[in-house]
């Protein structure tokens, strides 16, 4: 019998290098109040955001992952040719094919690496850190671009007072490559879909085109989300996921470092932090206050901003923890680069 040749990869996979981009359009709660009958007092105090970064029509999925991926690599100290897989987390690119990564991974310039799109919502990042890891170790690819990024603006109804305060836009990519040392913890991940419709979006695709005989609405189809449950869910569900990670990952919650979760709403993070009993040592990324939810580009983008206030320095141990729609979920502990 002939045997297959087996491949390996290095021994251990980190981050080498992280990226950012946050669209150049600040947008106020004063601006989104009178369409959904509300105040700036009462957005702050159901979820923590004072302003979003909403996307001009010239900064595109495609334009925002590339600004954000040239910033990683230049941190790792890697030309785009060594990249050998890109990995796109996100739910607003607009064609279900082909797949965006395909586009940057071209633009930046690659050399025909693998390219792939991941639908985890705003899980989906911290899926695409785990995915990247493994290749790494495996050997399928020695530098992975792992990019998070959205254009929520183009699916969220701006009249729907339980949304549209909420989304924004925005890009983030972290390079995962070989490394000497862990820099990339177990991954913890799962879903539960029997909560699925508590984030979705609202109208299927069909009932958007119709057909010739039943005509359809020709409406962009809009994120809904069912607040207090997927409140309830994340608060308490994803402490237990988080545990998980550290277990997994042999870290003690004292050992902790950075804690950076998906950036859903305050009072999920810090309903999170409370039930993990987070010591106050541990800095805590709250990027939603000035970004808003940007799904599967909030991780990254957090990271980036503790960097740039001086709280996250290289070397540092960070818990991430990601959850969304489906209901899916990933968390990892992670060495900042």
């Amino acid at each position: 019998m002939t045997r297959i040749g087996a491949v390996t990869g290095g021994p251990h996979a980190a981050i080498l290098g992280l990226g950012a981009y946050r669209p150049s359009r600040i947008v106020p709660n004063a601006d989104v109040i009178e369409a959904i009958n509300s105040s700036d007092e009462w957005i702050q105090q159901r979820s923590g955001i004072k302003q979003r970064r909403w996307a001009t029509p010239e900064e595109t999925v495609q334009m925002m992952s590339v600004a954000a991926s040239r910033q990683a690599l230049e941190r790792a100290g890697l030309e785009a040719a060594q990249v050998d897989c890109v990995l796109v987390a996100t739910v607003s690119h607009l064609l279900q094919t082909p797949a965006v990564a395909t586009a940057i991974a071209h633009e930046l310039g690659t050399d025909q690496a693998a390219a792939f799109d991941i639908s985890a919502a705003c899980a989906g990042f911290c899926h695409g850190v785990a995915l990247a890891a493994d290749m790494v170790r495996a050997g399928s690819a020695r530098h992975v671009l792992v990019i998070g990024v959205e254009r929520l603006t183009d699916i969220t109804d701006l009249a729907d007072r339980g949304t549209a305060f909420i989304f924004a836009d925005g890009a983030g990519a972290m390079v995962v490559g070989p490394s000497d040392e862990p820099g990339i913890g177990p991954v913890v991940w799962g879903s539960d879909g029997e909560q699925f419709d508590l984030i979705r979006q609202r109208e299927d695709w069909r009932d958007v085109v119709g057909t010739e005989d039943s005509p359809g609405s020709g409406v962009m189809p809009h994120l809904v989300m069912q607040g207090n449950p997927v409140f309830r869910w994340a608060s308490f569900q994803m402490a237990k996921v988080a545990q998980q990670a550290l277990d997994r990952a042999g870290v003690s919650i004292d050992d902790l470092d950075l804690f950076v979760p998906h950036q859903a709403n305050m009072r999920i993070i810090d309903a999170m932090a409370r039930s993990m009993k987070l010591p106050p040592h541990v800095r805590i990324a709250r990027d939603i206050a000035e970004q808003g939810n940007t799904s599967a580009a909030s991780i990254p983008l957090a990271l980036d901003r503790m960097y740039a206030e001086g709280d996250a320095r290289s070397g540092d141990t960070a818990l991430l923890v990601a959850f969304g729609a489906g209901l899916a979920y990933a968390a990892q502990v992670v060495t900042v680069p």
